[in-house]
């Protein structure tokens, strides 16, 4: 039987997949960003009562997840690629939302109203720059974490380098967005509706933020066991070696 001339392995499928999974995941994170949800608890935990985030948060775990299994069975080199191929899509999305909002309006009864418009896509540009910055820090912060942390234990301790990783690495990701969308992004893009906040207030909001992405990362860390099963059984995958630190 005679081979497609640009047929794919079953390790560029899977990657392929991967990627197409994790930057879909980044750009509707980015989007739905916008929208803040409040969930009460039934209890009280380091002083809060609720939970409220963005519904970014849907999703944006998700690159986390993907970014690790990536790493675990093609590199950091590869993992890296992903997170640039996200970063590209990202800043074309946001391109392309610019230029929509610029275009001149159809006044009809059918049409969205241009207000209504703004208001979705025009009023969370700073946030959505932040979020960019932060994701580009954080991803590449969890890809170096993550292959330290492999090369420290070999195939052993997978829940330590996927939870360790993404735990580190989304802290600074927290902090980073904070700073960037609440103080310094507001100082830049000024707007007496939306002053920026004192640097003393951005622990308390990275924190806030930190606290569900810790527990999210906990969450999902039987996933990563889940996906390299399915990367073996189904796909006839194993993990890649690396070099072990020297003691």
């Amino acid at each position: 039987m005679q081979q497609e001339p640009h047929a794919f392995s079953s390790a560029q499928k899977v990657y392929l997949w991967l990627a197409t999974i994790f930057i879909a995941s980044l750009l509707i994170a980015d989007i739905v960003g916008i929208k803040l949800f409040r969930i009460p608890l039934p209890f009280t935990l380091f002083g809060f009562d609720a939970i409220e985030h963005t519904c970014g948060m849907l999703t944006f775990p998700v690159t986390f997840l993907l970014t690790d299994l990536v790493n675990e069975y093609y590199g950091p080199r590869a993992a890296r690629r992903i997170t640039y191929l996200g970063l590209a899509a990202a800043l074309f999305v946001f391109g392309v939302i610019n230029l929509a909002q610029a275009m001149p309006y159809l006044d009809a009864p059918y049409n969205v109203r241009p207000e209504q418009f703004d208001a979705i896509f025009g009023s969370a540009k700073v946030m959505y720059l932040a979020s960019l910055c932060a994701y580009l820090v954080g991803q590449l912060s969890d890809i170096a974490v993550f292959g330290f942390f492999k090369r420290l234990t070999g195939q052993r301790f997978v829940w330590l380098r996927a939870t360790g990783s993404t735990v580190i690495s989304q802290f600074i990701d927290s902090f980073v967005v904070s700073y960037l969308a609440f103080s310094l992004g507001r100082e830049i893009f000024a707007d007496p509706a939306s002053p920026p906040a004192p640097l003393s207030a951005i622990p308390a909001i990275a924190v806030t933020g930190y606290l569900l992405k810790f527990a999210i990362a906990i969450a999902i860390t039987p996933l990563i066991y889940a996906g390299r099963m399915v990367m073996h059984r189904w796909f006839g995958l194993t993990p890649i070696e690396v070099a072990p630190v020297k003691p």
